[in-house]
């Protein structure tokens, strides 16, 4: 049984019963070969994981750059399955992600899930307590889908701003735009916008997209420096109107991107069919 504060504990007799009960219980539960920065870091803890996979998930938890790192390796090792392209809800089948945001993910989609023992994310196999290697000669993990490396990457891509502190630091608090210090209330930001990589890198092979969503094209910058950004990509997003000859036929609605036609160009090709009908 886990150790049971009372009132007449203090905090830090309290806490050392407790890490002496989990190291017993992580020593016991440890197998002949452990990864050895993980088991370091797991002892060194305020409070010591009781458990192999609670210290493996912790590890990769406490360290997201490097799992981000990982998780795009092993996608490279695996690279995209035969026929698979980088698809969205609104262009295709339901069941896809509905937006250019999400990471692009093959083995995610039925079609191209591996199943049991490979992780979802990068297609590689899964072995004891999560891990990338097979240290302990047992072969994948037939219950597990993911690496434990890859939660933490997943989690990464799709909110990279909770790790703004950490992007801070590997950007010596300088601003990315300007130069300057960075603010508190700076912001992560993607470099190339993702709309930007769904218009014009769509085709990229699948391993090397997910670099839009890692380290190499987030940066952090200031506030102000932000909305300027963000204004300059609003202009480039807008295209320049088609005639109203375009929209006369059925095949012009025909969707050509996520971004086009825009609601202004078929109201207006709504009220021009109106004014030319027969009365």
């Amino acid at each position: 049984m886990s150790a049971i504060r009372t009132t007449h504990d203090s905090p830090s007799s309290w806490r050392e019963e407790r890490n002496r009960r989990s190291l017993a219980r992580l020593m016991k539960a440890l197998p002949a070969v452990f990864p050895a920065p993980v088991l370091a870091r797991a002892v060194s803890r305020p409070f010591v994981p009781p458990m192999p996979r609670l210290a493996i998930d912790g590890y990769w938890r406490a360290h997201p750059l490097r799992a981000d790192r990982l998780a795009r390796a092993l996608a490279a090792k695996s690279g995209a399955p035969q026929g698979w392209s980088w698809r969205i809800g609104e262009t295709a089948a339901p069941g896809l992600p509905q937006s250019f945001r999400a990471p692009p993910a093959p083995y995610r989609e039925a079609g191209f899930a591996l199943g049991k023992g490979h992780c979802c994310v990068c297609g590689q196999k899964v072995y004891r307590f999560g891990w990338h290697d097979d240290l302990w000669g047992a072969g994948p993990n037939r219950n597990a889908e993911w690496h434990a490396a890859c939660v933490v990457a997943w989690r990464f891509w799709n909110a990279p701003s909770d790790q703004a502190q950490l992007l801070k630091r590997l950007q010596k608090r300088r601003c990315a735009e300007s130069g300057k210090r960075l603010w508190r209330s700076a912001e992560v930001d993607h470099k190339l916008p993702l709309f930007q990589v769904w218009r014009e890198h769509r085709d990229t092979p699948w391993p090397q997209l997910l670099g839009f969503w890692g380290v190499p094209n987030l940066q952090v910058i200031n506030r102000d420096a932000h909305a300027q950004k963000c204004a300059a990509e609003a202009k480039s997003r807008r295209k320049p109107a088609k005639t109203r000859e375009a929209f006369k036929t059925p095949e012009a609605f025909l969707p050509q991107d996520a971004f086009w036609p825009t609601v202004r160009h078929l109201i207006e090709s709504l009220e021009q069919a109106q004014v030319e009908a027969p009365s």
